[in-house]
């Protein structure tokens, strides 16, 4: 675990610490996740602040401004740079006018993820007559495991990737699993590659707002090592998401659209 600790890995930082297991103490020179600010300036407008991992940011960046609806692609971002710190990211468009929400501070608490978009007038019903089964989901969640390197090395971060029956197609970690879907969504667009009709799993709950992403970026099926939420069931009810709890140990709970994973 020590020489692991050496490694240089982005997104994680040197420490040590002292660890317990019954009667025995030992210290191990491990590591924490690394955490900081990131500013994004769109057309010099302040948009918003956001705790992260400082990992994937042009991603993030890219992501965020999709998932809230103020580009619908990365053509049409004319220039964007971090600064030295990479604590700001600025945002130059092909077009001089845009209209942005308020100025947001977004969190990596249990509440975070602050959202611009009132997510039940945002977007019709999904039109897609994609399905799968329950092994494939499975498989690409033990594949999401194992493309979590951050969580492997030091814990304390989630994971998001985007599948599909091929495999993992784009990966992503952050402190905020609400940054994870929207890296996850921005590395997509940088790399050209179609989110609709794909599969969005994720290591943490699925609220609302993570459902929102998935809805905008046109996926059917999202599923989670963890729980829904009650909002979250209604809107991919209304959606037609199908949403899957609990993936794990061989098994899920399938909380909306089963048809999706050929459940009667």
């Amino acid at each position: 675990m020590a020489s692991k600790a050496r490694e240089k890995l982005d997104g994680a930082l040197p420490f040590s610490y002292q660890v317990v297991e019954g009667d025995q103490v030992r210290q191990v020179d491990g590591g924490v996740i690394d955490e900081q600010l990131l500013s994004i300036y769109v057309n010099g407008e302040s948009l918003a602040t956001m705790m992260c991992s400082p990992v994937q940011l042009e991603a993030l960046t890219v992501g965020f401004l999709y998932n809230e609806a103020i580009i619908d692609s990365a053509d049409e971002i004319a220039l964007l740079q971090l600064n030295s710190t990479k604590a700001v990211a600025d945002v130059i468009l092909t077009r001089g006018e845009v209209n942005l929400p308020r100025r947001m501070i977004l969190t990596t608490g249990c509440g975070g993820g602050v959202t611009g978009q009132e997510l039940s007038k945002e977007f019709p019903s999904l039109d897609s007559s994609i399905r799968t089964q329950p092994a494939i989901v499975l498989r690409l969640m033990r594949q999401l495991q194992g493309a979590a390197r951050l969580y492997n090395a030091v814990r304390g971060v989630h994971t998001a990737v985007l599948g599909d029956e091929s495999g993992l197609l784009v990966s992503a970690e952050d402190v905020g699993r609400h940054n994870a879907v929207d890296k996850v969504a921005g590395q997509a667009l940088l790399d050209g590659i179609h989110t609709g009709d794909r599969i969005l799993l994720t290591s943490g709950r699925i609220s609302s707002e993570m459902l929102g992403k998935a809805r905008r970026m046109g996926i059917p099926l999202v599923a989670s090592r963890t729980a829904p939420t009650s909002v979250t069931v209604e809107l991919a009810q209304a959606w037609k998401i199908c949403v899957a709890g609990y993936v794990r140990s061989g098994g899920m709970r399938v909380y909306t659209h089963g048809w999706r994973l050929g459940l009667d």
